[in-house]
């Protein structure tokens, strides 16, 4: 079968990896095909509509609520306190459903925290409550020693950041999404601030906002990194399932051109491998898109290589698909969205970072999607990698990939019972040259030392220095 065919299930052309708008930035399938940019501007319109529709709604019940009230007034000839009361009750109610509505989908005030923490006591200062680990402490040294350097802007920018950890603390009640709007506005606001101030110096604004991401993320890592309100913890146990199940696929299943047998190849995988999975331990968006950045880095490497010339996007994916296979990276899904919802939005839009990240994105989806034809394979020999029984007639032989296999796993049994069967002998050999040296030179129990002299009488009327003293034999 051609080489073409062979690629159908995995090949992705570049111009699916752009934003879905047009706008030439990546894309990602978190944001529906979309960029950040789109994907903010998306959000906003579809919150802004769901703002109106909320009002529109809570004016029509209050209507309908006054249209009650009215009719009921003119059907009775007294009219009572009772019903009066009600309606005060309802009108009431409907108001503050207004305004909870409203507050939901505006940026949640921080000062509806403090009356919730009224009856709990005052709420710790940030330098108490801050994570007492050696990272946080080195992060934050190093962060004011570089807004030294910016003198005047630094301090500002040192307070903005703080005063917005701070505000973040009282929000831990907020969803993911809504944690990464407040994010990403602190951002936006930042770095509009920063270009006014460095005159549109792009190059000095992102080497700032770097530092603040790398600050206010350090600080945040353990509140909005796989927050309990989502159900990211539940798609790392489904990813790493997935991949368990598909430890059988093999280079040559996916039409990796990489040579493993070549030592530097070999090295540059393993490099590949341990950079995604080191990507878990970094806490900083940034960092953990230069774990990707690395690894892929490595791959092309590999590829290089492997084919003596550059490698293409066509043997990238592929190759970036066996690596993740390999590593079974964890949290996985929890890292991609991680990265996501609070990484700096122009190093996902634009440059390796985010092509990288991009490509990432695809080679997951496509783990998850994985079937019988995207790797050249029968239904039956499919399933029956995967584990399952497949369907066959009685007394027929089903020769299959899947046949070499089990002839591994049965050489394996083999070998550790034969493993088993020669350590039970070593050691029944050992207990009997064990007996045969005690029977041919038995233990002799010597009595202990006495001392020089023991058997005068005299010898406790000597001085001490000349009583007879005990030298072991």
């Amino acid at each position: 079968m051609s080489q073409k065919s062979e690629r159908r299930g995995i090949h992705v052309d570049q111009s699916e990896l752009l934003c879905k708008k047009g706008c030439g930035y990546y894309g990602n399938a978190a944001w529906q095909g979309l960029c950040s940019k789109c994907w903010r501007e998306e959000y906003q319109r579809a919150r802004q509509k769901q703002i109106q529709e909320d009002w529109a709604l809570a004016e029509k019940l209050q209507r309908e609520e006054e249209a009650a009230y009215a009719s009921s007034q003119g059907a009775q000839s007294q009219p009572s306190l009772t019903p009066f009361s009600k309606f005060e009750e309802k009108k009431t109610n409907e108001k503050t459903r207004k305004v909870t509505t409203v507050k939901k989908f505006f940026s949640p005030s921080s000062r509806t925290a403090p009356k919730k923490e009224s009856h709990e006591g005052k709420t710790p200062s940030p330098s108490i409550t801050r994570q007492s680990s050696i990272e946080t402490d080195r992060v934050s040294r190093d962060f004011v020693d570089f807004l030294k350097n910016l003198q005047k802007p630094g301090r500002e920018i040192h307070k903005q950041s703080r005063a917005f950890i701070e505000n973040m603390a009282n929000k831990k009640d907020l969803g993911a999404d809504e944690l990464s709007e407040c994010v990403q506005d602190f951002y936006q606001n930042m770095s509009d601030r920063l270009m006014t101030h460095f005159k549109g110096s792009t190059e000095r604004v992102e080497r700032v906002m770097d530092q603040v991401e790398k600050y206010i993320m350090t600080r945040l890592y353990k509140n909005v990194f796989c927050p309990e309100t989502t159900d990211d913890e539940k798609k790392d146990l489904a990813t790493q399932h997935r991949i368990r199940a598909l430890h059988w696929v093999t280079i040559q299943m996916l039409c990796v051109p990489v040579d493993e047998e070549i030592p530097e190849v070999s090295d540059n995988v393993v490099k590949a491998i341990t950079d995604v999975i080191e990507m878990d331990s970094k806490r900083v968006p940034r960092d953990k898109l230069a774990c990707i950045t690395r690894c892929s880095k490595h791959i092309f490497t590999a590829i290089k290589i492997t084919k003596n010339e550059p490698a293409s996007a066509d043997d990238f994916l592929p190759t970036l698909i066996y690596i993740v296979l390999k590593a079974n990276p964890p949290r996985l899904q929890s890292n991609i969205q991680y990265i996501t919802r609070f990484c700096n939005p122009s190093r996902l839009m634009t440059g390796e970072d985010g092509y990288y990240f991009t490509n990432l994105c695809c080679a997951v989806a496509f783990i998850e999607k994985l079937d019988a034809q995207s790797l050249n394979l029968s239904a039956e020999d499919f399933e029956r990698y995967m584990g399952e029984e497949p369907r066959a007639e009685p007394g027929v032989p089903e020769p299959g990939p899947a046949d070499g296999a089990g002839a591994r796993h049965d050489r394996v049994l083999e070998g550790a019972r034969g493993l088993q069967s020669d350590l039970i002998g070593w050691q029944e050999s050992v207990e009997r040259e064990v007996r045969e040296i005690l029977e041919k030179y038995p233990l002799e129990i010597r009595p202990p030392a006495s001392a020089i002299d023991s058997d005068n009488v005299e010898n406790d009327r000597l001085p001490p220095p000349l009583q007879p003293q005990v030298f072991a034999g």
